[in-house]
Order: structure tokens, then C-alpha cells, then sequence
């Protein structure tokens, strides 16, 4: 059982441990970064490499092949 010095002998040493956070602002509005970031991938599309296709085809004949998979993989997603 931990006495009472030990836990403000702890709590000291976690105080002097960890600097103070001071201001917790962000130093400027991050906003209108953000919706640049957004509206710059909005128009990209998607694309499929080979390996996308031939990932998805694996699973496809392994759902086929073992059906008891589909409740393991539909856990993953």
C-alpha cells in the first residue's frame, strides 16, 4: 500500500518531468489551409494500379473458393 509521501513525491516528479503547455491557441487560423488541402483533392480521381486489381482478384477467388472467409474479412473492413 503507497503512503502519502509517496504520491506527492510522485506528483512532484511528474510535475518537473512535463514543461508547461502555456497557450494552448494555435499561433493562427488553420481553417483556410485546410479548405485549400480539400478543395485540391477533390478533383483527383482514383486510380487502380495492377496490384489493386490483382489484390481484389485473390480475394475474390479466395471468398469463392472458401466462403467461411466472408464473416472474417466483413470483421476487418
Amino acid at each position: 500500500m503507497m503512503n502519502r509521501s509517496f504520491d506527492v513525491r510522485m506528483q512532484a516528479l511528474l510535475k518537473s518531468s512535463l514543461p508547461p503547455i502555456g497557450s494552448a491557441e494555435p499561433s493562427r487560423d488553420l481553417w483556410p489551409d485546410m479548405l485549400k488541402r480539400i478543395e485540391a483533392d477533390s478533383g483527383e480521381e482514383v486510380a487502380f494500379t495492377p496490384l489493386d486489381w490483382t489484390i481484389a482478384g485473390l480475394i475474390a477467388v479466395a471468398v469463392f473458393i472458401f466462403p467461411g472467409l466472408i464473416p472474417g474479412l466483413l470483421y476487418h473492413l
